[in-house]
């Protein structure tokens, strides 16, 4: 379980980047609105109750004790506010009902626009900023793959090396796991194994275990020699006398040659103490002197650990990009991910993706922040919410700007309005979906997180 400080990094993180996104998605609503010469009562951060909140001009701004989402109310507009009171009386010039269709639904598009927007200049920043690495498929096919669990579902065997994903070459050992490969129809590996060629099939629901706890390292991974890097304070492998920059060889007689052989090992002498014959530089200083054997009597503790810190001697290919190669690279980005829901809610329709592993809510993103506040991942994980939401607010449900958007689309088509009660009736099922939705996301995030 996590402790309270951990909870509040995790919580903080949340809000502060749904506090960033949808503050810039109200904003862009509320600068159509005043662009075409709307009135723009309100603009807040939150909902209800106000915490802080001033006026300037004829818009009232505030934040809003519930950081879980925000608002623009526009004069003249059937929204979730549903104050209609005023909708009976003749429109006036600066309301949003008296404006042309072609506004109106542009000041809908304008928080859609700014969250994708605000989605594409992260990633690119993120790109420009910190390039990319991988470990690329020939340096994973030095060794072969390590298959866990999901793994052996499909049909991995540890030591198979990967040749292709849908019969095509790539190049980067992520690729393997990328929800866009997941979600495709009739995808398949090929890999090698005594020497032939094999097809594995991914079964077409197979993305729904990677909603589950520590899924990604209970797929695939390469097989990884190591080295110590460091080791931990008063830990076995200190008083042991295992020094950074040693290699195992064995532990009681066996061979350990990779990391993921390490714990298997280890956990057969858990509390006791074993003989770890390990390979040293004669000549610590001198990175080319010879290495040699030594036998070491190190304490193992009850949860099966030496105490260091693994070096996987994998290399990783780095690769850095200037402004203007980052930004057709980070766009792509950006885009996958709106790809990647558009092709799990199809999934979904057809009924080869369950909702209930499919769909997490506020639980399930506040976990992927962490424990630790990475800005790296803070920054990656708000370009891919700000993308979502963009997605999700184009959904054409009534209460969503998607259902305004289909409604003036319909008007601008037919050259008819629909009538303000109509407008009232779908905005309250939209409201009732949407709230039955939001129950259910939270429901969900709660038996993934506890049951």
């Amino acid at each position: 379980m996590a402790g309270a400080l951990d909870i509040l990094v995790m919580v903080g993180q949340l809000i502060l980047a749904l506090s960033i996104l949808v503050g810039l998605h109200e904003f862009g609503h509320l600068l159509a609105a005043k662009i075409f010469g709307m009135r723009v009562e309100q603009f807040s951060i939150g909902f209800p109750p106000k915490v802080f909140g001033f006026k300037y001009g004829e818009t009232v701004y505030s934040i809003g004790a519930i950081p879980l989402g925000g608002y623009v109310k526009i004069a003249g507009m059937v929204d979730e506010s549903l104050d209609l009171k005023k909708l009976s009386e003749e429109p006036k010039p600066w309301e949003f009902r008296a404006k042309p269709a072609w506004q109106r639904l542009i000041v809908m598009l304008g928080g859609v626009f700014i969250n994708v927007i605000t989605g594409i200049v992260i990633f690119i920043a993120l790109t420009y900023s910190y390039g990319e690495s991988y470990i690329s498929r020939e340096e994973v096919n030095k060794h072969g793959i390590v298959a866990y669990d999901l793994g052996l579902k499909i049909g991995f065997k540890t030591g198979d090396k990967l040749i292709k994903i849908n019969g095509e070459d790539f190049t980067k050992f992520n690729e393997v796991r990328s929800p866009d490969l997941l979600l495709e129809d009739n995808s398949y590996y090929t890999v090698e194994r005594n020497n032939q060629l094999i097809d594995l099939p991914i079964p077409s629901n197979f993305i729904e275990y990677f909603s589950e706890r520590d899924a990604n390292y209970r797929f695939i991974e390469p097989k990884a020699p190591f080295a110590i890097a460091r080791l931990v304070k008063g830990s076995g492998a200190e008083s042991g006398g295992l020094l950074p920059g040693d290699y195992i060889i064995s532990i009681e007689g066996e061979p350990v040659h990779y990391f993921h052989e390490l714990q298997p090992v280890l956990s057969k002498y858990a509390g006791k103490v074993a003989l770890v014959l390990v390979s040293r530089q004669d000549d610590l200083k001198n990175e080319n002197s010879l290495r040699l054997e030594k036998e070491l009597m190190i304490p193992i503790s009850e949860d099966s650990t030496m105490g260091f810190y693994p070096s996987l001697l994998l290399k990783e290919t780095r690769l850095q990009f200037s402004l203007a190669e980052a930004i057709p690279v980070g766009t792509k980005k950006a885009f996958s991910v709106v790809w990647v829901n558009i092709k799990a809610f199809g999934k979904m329709f057809k009924g080869e993706l369950s909702p209930t592993k499919s769909l997490r809510g506020p639980l399930g993103i506040m976990k992927t922040f962490g424990v630790n506040w990475d800005w790296f991942r803070f920054w990656t994980l708000t370009g891919l919410i700000s993308m979502v939401l963009a997605f999700m607010n184009l959904l054409p449900i009534p209460a969503l700007d998607g259902g305004h958007v289909m409604f003036l689309s319909y008007e601008i088509i037919s050259g008819r309005k629909p009538a303000d009660k109509f407008m009232e009736y779908a905005q309250k099922a939209g409201m009732v979906i949407l709230l039955v939705l939001m129950v259910f996301i939270l429901f969900n995030d709660i038996i993934q997180e506890f049951f």
